[in-house]
């Protein structure tokens, strides 16, 4: 009987599933769509808004549904679970759920013949939404934790980033501050990455050490929970609330629980390894060290590998400790504003008015500008720059003409993350070999060709566009191949140093290049005009 691995990744939008075999061939991949298969429970984009303002949640239930609904499937489609020798996989960075007091309870006696929701969605959760990272209510939160700690730079130094408004710490403080008995009703906190292995273990799980980087609760250096964080997001009780420090990737948290062993056949030997987060999980899936990854999913994230000995720390880049090897991921910040992959079509195959005043006209406006006339695109709150609100951004866009609009926003976080990894990097093109896009909109030409020439590296895509669940996959088997070790051995031994499966898409013009070099300090001066407007 052939091994096979299992990746997970419980997205914004989906849960997916990915096979994958001892030699890394993909095998099986399925999703359940929160939209469209679980309707019931009224997301949009697998979230739901308000009531508060900029707030953004999504039913805890719902995702229990989805699991139960993606095992059916893969089990249709001949998938012997039997067969499966380990599990890892990944989740929405900076989401949390809340378990109540009876959940370890509640795991441990799963009956096969109910539901995941029937048994844990009564009582196992002392707060039935999850806030994702959508959700920008915490600003309060934000300013008071970077004021516990002496301010922004200082907070950066620890934790690797200032307060965002999605960081989990800043949502647990809301959570204190607001509901207070939901709150001292709460045994324990998981991100999303850790809420999922824990209902495959039977327990609940610790958080894997890149995904608590997304927290403002851990110093990014030891990799440990931080007791001046704790106390200024959640009291002195929120140590005990986190459970364990942050656990590494690529490790074995124990075999399955036999709830799965019952109902869907699973091996009782089978391997729940740590879920990371979507964006290290992709790090981990389509790159090697002096590759650059830009994410194109629900929201845009850039990602570097890169040795500490060139790191920076502080600033807009959030550092996210590495799960599986001795290299430090800088992180662009995750830019919400999203544009459906068809609305690329739109845009030209070259930079539009880029001379003169035109271009400075076209760049005044914040970046994700945009108007109500494309009804594809989805303004939301960003964290960069911060201060600016969707309407300022939409007002700051209407002396533009709305066909400029989709290759605008494109343009604008390209140029936004281009102006960020320079404060870290030497030239780019003496430190990334090649940018590898993923995400839904990955697919586009248009936005590959402008990829490759703004950021003047070749483009490569995976045969697969499931980046963060075959991340998932590869955690899984590196995890049953270490555990074979005695607990030894490399992620890079393992996988040979190759990254597998890549096909070159875009190459950079070099005069379209320097024009795109040229506008990164057009880029950042209105910025800061913008940031000067609103304070």
């Amino acid at each position: 009987m052939a091994p096979l691995y299992l990746g997970l990744d419980l997205s914004t939008q989906q849960l997916k599933a990915v096979v994958i075999t001892d030699e890394n061939v993909v095998v099986h991949e399925s999703a359940v769509h929160f939209d469209n298969d679980l309707p019931q429970y009224g997301t949009t984009n697998g979230a739901i808004q308000g009531p508060a303002e900029g707030e953004v949640t999504s039913p805890v239930a719902m995702w229990l549904d989805a699991v139960d609904l993606l095992m059916q499937r893969m089990k249709e489609a001949g998938i012997q679970f039997a067969e499966i020798k380990a599990i890892s996989g990944a989740g929405q960075q900076h989401g949390s759920v809340y378990w109540s007091q009876h959940a370890e309870e509640a795991l441990a006696s799963l009956d096969p013949a109910l539901t995941l929701r029937e048994q844990l969605a009564p009582k196992a959760y002392s707060i039935q939404r999850a806030p994702i990272w959508q959700d920008s209510s915490t600003s309060q939160d934000c300013r008071a934790l970077e004021e516990a700690v002496g301010g922004p730079q200082e907070l950066a130094d620890l934790s690797g980033s200032r307060a965002y408004e999605r960081f989990t710490g800043n949502q647990i403080a809301k959570i204190r501050r607001l509901k207070p008995d939901a709150y001292a009703a709460t045994s324990r906190i998981s991100l999303v990455s850790s809420f999922v292995p824990s209902l495959y273990l039977g327990h609940i799980a610790p958080i894997e050490v890149s995904d608590a980087s997304g927290m403002n609760l851990m110093d990014v250096l030891s990799c440990k929970w931080d007791d001046r964080l704790l106390e200024a997001c959640g009291g002195s009780e929120l140590r005990q609330k986190l459970g364990p420090e942050p656990v590494p990737g690529g490790t074995s948290l124990g075999p399955i629980g036999g709830w799965w062993t019952a109902k869907w056949g699973f091996s009782p030997d089978c391997i729940i390894a740590p879920f990371t987060g979507d964006n290290p999980a992709t790090v981990v899936s389509f790159s090697a060290p002096g590759d650059a990854l830009l994410s194109l999913g629900t929201s845009t994230t850039f990602l570097l590998s890169i040795p500490p000995r060139i790191r920076r720390r502080g600033g807009s880049l959030h550092p996210i400790c590495s799960l599986i090897q001795p290299l430090w991921t800088p992180k662009s910040p995750c830019y919400a504003t999203k544009m459906a992959p068809s609305l690329a079509n739109k845009c030209e195959t070259k930079p539009a008015n880029v001379t003169g005043n035109a271009s400075t006209r076209r760049l005044k406006a914040p970046h994700q500008a945009t108007t109500g006339t494309l009804d594809s695109i989805s303004l939301l709150p960003e964290i960069i720059p911060p201060g600016i609100k969707p309407e300022e951004r939409v007002a700051a866009a209407e002396s533009m003409p709305a066909e400029n609009h989709p290759r605008a926003i494109l343009e604008s976080q390209f140029l936004s993350i281009r102006s960020r990894i320079t404060a870290i990097l030497p030239p780019h093109a003496a430190t990334l070999h090649r940018l590898v896009v993923t995400g839904g909109s990955s697919g586009n030409e248009t936005i590959r060709q402008l990829a490759a020439d703004l950021f003047g590296m070749k483009v490569y895509v995976s045969h697969t566009k499931e980046a963060a669940g075959m991340g998932g996959a590869l955690l899984a088997r590196y995890a049953a191949w270490r555990a074979e070790r005695g607990g030894t051995g490399s992620y890079e031994e393992m996988m040979g140093g190759e990254v597998v499966g890549m096909q070159c898409v875009a190459e950079p013009r070099p005069e379209v290049t320097k024009v795109y070099d040229d506008l990164v300090s057009v880029y950042q001066l209105c910025e800061e005009t913008a940031l000067k407007a609103v304070s």
